[in-house]
């Protein structure tokens, strides 16, 4: 490769590194409001499909961002991602306790008890997404990977759904036990909103898998590499 091309694979990967950062910590912040999708009349041990949090619908561009970077720049760059990521979750964590400790003024169109309400459970659902979180995502890499040696660089669908089913259901079961473990949420919804949570992430995985295939595609074609072959950046 070129030093232009170097230069624009960094860029590039950097840009990605963004996108996900950005899906993962808005996904915490907004947890807390939950919405109903009602395709099927279908009710599951007490949820119907699907009612979840507003949280879930940046979160699956978290594994499609490592999916592609792990296809392109491989397992060290995709592990680079997700640290950065627990950094950033970190860091907002802190912005948020020091917003929340500070005293609003009399006119302050937003009060302290709006804000706590609002955001003052922040910091026991970044903690336990965080948690979930890390599992998940170094699940899901290291079967990416796994898959890939097996198949040697083929089936690309098949590691990107494969990898991504599982580590979406420890993902959903991993915050939900923690949630409810904080007395955030009830435990007799924790079955039906792990069951809605990973039907819907499992739809969406399949759905993202298109997008996954045009990328790798665009990226083979504009830095001309070979099936299996990774980008080494500078």
């Amino acid at each position: 490769m070129t030093l232009k091309d170097k230069l624009l694979a960094q860029k590039i990967y950097l840009l990605l590194g963004g996108l996900f950062i950005t899906s993962l910590v808005v996904s915490n912040l907004i947890f807390q409001k939950f919405f109903y999708w009602h395709p099927f009349n279908i009710t599951l041990f007490g949820a119907k499909l699907f009612e979840i949090s507003v949280g879930i619908l940046p979160y699956p561009i978290t594994f499609l961002i490592t999916d592609l970077i792990s296809e392109i720049y491989g397992k060290k760059r995709a592990n680079q991602i997700v640290i950065g990521g627990i950094f950033a979750s970190i860091f907002s964590l802190l912005i948020v306790f020091t917003a929340n400790s500070v005293p609003a003024t009399n006119w302050s169109p937003v009060s302290d008890s709006l804000f706590t309400n609002v955001f003052g459970n922040t910091i026991i659902a970044v903690f336990a997404s965080m948690m979930a979180y890390l599992l998940a995502q170094l699940v899901d890499i290291q079967i990416y990977h796994f898959w890939k040696r097996i198949t040697k660089g083929k089936h690309l669908w098949l590691r990107n759904n494969f990898s991504t089913f599982l580590s979406q259901f420890v993902d959903t079961f991993s915050v939900l036990i923690l949630l409810c473990s904080f007395g955030e949420i009830p435990w007799d919804r924790f079955t039906g909103l792990l069951i809605s949570g990973f039907i819907f992430k499992v739809l969406i995985a399949i759905l993202d898998t298109p997008f996954l295939y045009l990328g790798v595609y665009l990226f083979r074609k504009r830095f001309k590499l070979n099936p299996n072959e990774e980008l080494q950046l500078l």
